[in-house]
């Protein structure tokens, strides 16, 4: 019987949940009854418009979002001068402390079912970062498609920003903890990044690739022939 109260509760004000005052204090509200942590993505599931936490920073006026979409605890998203747009496709979730930016004409998206968890670092600067359907991205994993100029007798902060192209991660790859991914590189459908690794070159699809810089070390399908 409580339990069934606190569903209803938390039911009850998430449908009110949005990024205006109002729908900040309802979010307050819904999570009253919640469990933390990855437990709260129950909020974004009984709300087709989704559920962002209320201590979660949305300072992007061209953020997209699909449905179910759930964005945790103190998650950053913040749009510099030219930034271009985050579209996120539905039942996304990111979890507390990532930092989403764009600016100078990056842009982000994300495709549906992607998973991110905390501590991650997405800087669309110059060139854009494309997420795949059903990405599992694990902690403390960033992405960097810019660079800066290294040219001698400048000061390295006063030359501008460069990239090699875009980061495109394609469906259901998968990125172990602390991962770096740099411009100009796709990582294959379906790849695994180990943890620690530097991406610097494409990864094909299906591939498993560790260490720094990233090498591909195994085919998945090679996994299934040994089993």
């Amino acid at each position: 019987m409580r339990r069934n109260l606190k569903q209803r509760w938390s039911r009850f004000w998430v449908r009110y949940a949005g990024l205006n005052t109002f729908g900040r204090v309802a979010a307050y509200l819904a999570t009253w009854f919640t469990p933390p942590h990855k437990a709260g993505t129950s909020l974004a599931r009984m709300n087709r418009k989704g559920f962002i936490a209320p201590s979660a920073t949305i300072y992007h006026p061209d953020i997209q979002l699909g449905a179910n979409v759930f964005i945790g605890d103190r998650v950053i998203v913040f749009r510099a001068m030219d930034g271009g747009p985050v579209k996120l496709g539905d039942r996304v979730c990111i979890l507390r402390d990532t930092i989403i930016e764009t600016g100078d004409g990056g842009s982000l998206t994300i495709g549906a079912d992607a998973y991110i968890h905390p501590r991650c670092q997405l800087n669309a600067y110059k060139a854009p970062i494309e997420i795949g359907c059903g990405v599992l991205i694990a902690a403390n994993c960033a992405f960097y498609p810019h660079n800066h100029g290294i040219a001698p007798n400048r000061p390295i902060r006063e030359q501008p920003l460069e990239a090699k192209g875009p980061i495109i991660l394609g469906d259901h790859a998968w990125l172990g903890t602390g991962v770096i991914v740099l411009g100009g590189v796709r990582i294959g459908n379906g790849a695994v990044i180990g943890a620690g690794a530097v991406v610097t070159k494409d990864i094909p699809d299906g591939a498993i690739a560790f260490g720094v810089p990233a090498r591909v070390v195994k085919m998945r399908t090679e996994i299934a022939q040994d089993i």
